[in-house]
């Protein structure tokens, strides 16, 4: 049950935005053993006073089109899923809608199954 949370810079259309939404949620599905219809993402704009990042921290060669990727799931996966999804994100963001690797920042956040309501005020899962 990933919540995505996806920040970019504001001017991108929307088949740019829905093409982001397809590869994380497919991404996610090869990698992280997520159901089908499991879609819980927002996409939030940013104007250029509302967005700022480190241009080359580490290393990293970041544009103005640095896509910000903060994902919340189940502290379930192994290290090897948690690089595959990375690496995964990275490819399928490249090919739709055409995001240079370096603009790709993803942020994974784990949490306990007992820390979610989906819905009814109910904790599903734990």
């Amino acid at each position: 049950m990933p919540l995505a949370h996806i920040a970019l810079r504001t001017g991108k259309p929307e088949a740019y935005r829905q093409a982001i939404f397809d590869g994380l949620y497919r991404a996610m599905r090869e990698t992280f053993d997520v159901p089908e219809d499991d879609q819980f993402m927002t996409i939030t704009e940013h104007e250029v006073g509302n967005f700022r990042y480190g241009a080359s921290y580490l290393g990293v060669a970041r544009s103005d089109d640095l896509v910000l990727i903060q994902i919340t799931a189940n502290n379930t996966r192994s290290e090897e899923q948690k690089k595959a999804l990375f690496r995964r994100i990275v490819e399928l963001l490249g090919q739709e809608p055409g995001i240079r690797p370096e603009d790709v920042f993803v942020s994974l956040v784990e949490v306990a199954k007992a820390n979610w309501s989906l819905g009814h005020g109910l904790a599903q899962y734990a």
